[in-house]
């Protein structure tokens, strides 16, 4: 079984009562694989009891704060629960994670070891391509670029979507994107459920493209004004276009 936890649903808004930045993690056999780190995401992670010696691989779709605001703390998090609790990381000494700026996350590593205190629990870093980024004996993940964050000089990348195959589904996690038919490389013939932002889309237009792909669910997650304003009338306008679209909320629990 794959269980989905949302543990911040938000956009890059002014904080919002009941909600935070984006996050969520996988649990897969008792292991867990974090994309996005919003802010607060460790600690509503932690308290709902996500065991963070079993994340065995961070994601993180773009660097923008509300992706990542809550990355320093995260790392934190890791390191002060196994010296506390005198627990070993489920990988031993390490976990894995993959960014799209390596130098922005040496940044955030900075603040988050400022005062550690021994060697801690390490990270391997990787910086994110297209194609395979990951796979273990319960998940294989891989990433596409998007037009969200692209240098016009130089033509890198900083942005990306990702799709998630497990135990024969296959899930693709938005990120943001600037169209959503940048998506359809990772949707491909289809695929089981869609987790997509609206924080730059309207509930409609996702529904529609949604429509006319091989998608069998919408979540709807990073949530814009539309939603934000008022959950329940988007959710009766998304339902009215794909019947099978649900807007998450934090600390919601999918299971496929």
């Amino acid at each position: 079984m794959i269980k989905i936890n949302f543990i911040g649903t938000c956009s890059g808004t002014e904080p919002e009562a009941g909600r935070h930045h984006c996050s969520l993690v996988f649990e897969i056999n008792g292991i867990y694989y974090w994309f996005d780190a919003g802010e607060n995401c460790s600690h509503a992670a932690y308290t709902s009891g996500i065991d963070v010696q079993r994340v065995r691989a961070v994601f993180i779709s773009h660097m923008h704060i509300d992706h990542i605001g809550g990355l320093a703390n995260l790392i934190f998090t890791i390191n002060k629960v196994a010296r506390v609790k005198k627990t070993e990381h489920i990988n031993s000494h390490s976990y894995d994670i993959f960014v799209p700026d390596l130098d922005k996350l040496a940044a955030v590593k900075l603040i988050a070891n400022a005062h550690r205190k021994g060697s801690g629990v390490g990270m391997v870093d990787h910086k994110i391509t297209d194609g395979l980024l990951f796979e273990d004996e319960n998940i294989r993940v891989s990433a596409i670029h998007n037009d969200h964050l692209r240098e016009a000089d130089t033509g890198d990348w900083h942005s990306y979507s990702y799709l998630i195959e497990s135990e024969g589904r296959r899930i693709v996690f938005s990120g943001d994107v600037h169209y959503p038919h940048e998506l359809d490389p990772l949707i491909a013939d289809g695929c089981d459920l869609l987790i997509m932002e609206t924080g730059h889309h309207k509930v409609a237009d996702v529904c529609e493209f949604v429509k006319s792909r091989n998608i069998k669910r919408l979540i709807f997650n990073h949530h814009g004004r539309e939603i934000l304003s008022d959950p329940a009338a988007a959710a009766e306008r998304a339902k009215a276009i794909f019947p099978n679209a649900s807007i998450a909320n934090d600390l919601d629990i999918v299971e496929l």
